[in-house]
């Protein structure tokens, strides 16, 4: 089952109380397919680079095993670029510069090859251009969707519209309460999947995430780690490798997502430890494996024994 990804590819300047890292490669595409690509998922990537995009950073991707036939390189403009400064729990991010560049102008054109995926994996882009890509495929894929609340706040109508489209939303939970006007997460989802989405994931950053999936909810934890170097790119992380797993199954019932929010969780705990996607690029199948593990050891529940 092949996954279509479509979202930003981008250079990042990020700093974080433990260090700073300039122009490195970025954006919700990269992350996602470097995430999709652990977990062997066949990955078709659609998105947009400049004139100044290396030759190196699209080798990082292919030699990973993502289709890069859909990274089309706009000769007249110079790639998106975003650079953040992090306090220092690492919570909370103060955004310095947001340069669109070519990705102002984006109009997806999906390759012919592109057009019949198993998941349509929808990074953070505007609405309307979400539905654009749905509209280029055979309709037959399950469509996993991230959103934020810039989005939310001023593109109302057009989210609404595209929510309507969305088998799976993977949201934070300050854009659950923002887009359901609910305080109460669980009372949110609800509202939410009353929006379109049949499965909703709301993800608590330190505190795990929430599945809400038919009459079933889940609750995963997240990884504790001694050592968090730059969270960028966590959510798009566990938006690919959520939609991996699903891939690699082939199913797309409650337990595979129960098993998939846990994939997405553990392959998060990784990307935090370096700056960029270093440790998507490096982490092995083995790593996964036992990281995995200790997540399952994390949320096991006792035998409760009466006195």
């Amino acid at each position: 089952m092949s996954i279509l990804v479509v979202g930003t590819v981008a250079f990042d300047t990020v700093e974080t109380p433990f260090g700073r890292a300039e122009r490195i490669l970025g954006g919700s595409a990269t992350y996602a397919s470097l995430a999709a690509r652990v977990v062997d998922a066949p990955v078709l990537l659609n998105a947009v680079v400049g004139r100044d995009f290396p030759d190196s950073h699209v080798e990082a991707l292919s030699s990973r095993g993502v289709d890069v036939e859909g990274l089309v390189r706009d000769p007249d403009g110079e790639t998106f670029f975003w650079a953040g400064r992090y306090h220092y729990d690492l919570n909370t991010r103060d955004t310095l510069a947001t340069h669109l560049n070519v990705l102002a102008t984006f109009e997806p054109d999906l390759p012919a090859s592109y057009r019949t995926p198993g998941i349509v994996c929808l990074g953070n882009l505007d609405p309307t251009v979400q539905s654009s890509v749905i509209d280029q495929t055979d309709g037959r894929g399950l469509v996993v969707a991230d959103t934020m609340n810039f989005w939310i706040e001023n593109t109302p109508d057009a989210l609404a519209e595209t929510l309507r489209r969305v088998d799976v939303l993977v949201i934070n939970d300050e854009e659950a309460r923002q887009l359901s006007g609910q305080p109460n997460l669980v009372r949110a989802a609800r509202a939410v999947r009353e929006m379109g989405p049949g499965t909703v994931i709301i993800k608590k950053g330190e505190h795990g995430a929430l599945l809400f999936c038919g009459d079933d909810v889940f609750s995963a934890p997240a990884y504790p780690l001694e050592d968090v170097v730059d969270p960028t790119g966590a959510g798009d992380t566990f938006l690919g490798g959520f939609a991996g797993h699903l891939a690699r199954l082939g199913s797309t019932d409650a337990e595979a997502m129960r098993q998939a929010v846990v994939v997405g969780s553990a392959l998060a705990s990784f990307v935090v430890e370096a700056f960029g996607p270093d440790r998507l690029l490096s982490v092995t199948a083995e790593e996964l494996d036992e990281r995995i593990d200790a997540f399952r050891r994390l949320s096991a529940v006792p035998t409760i024994v009466a006195a």
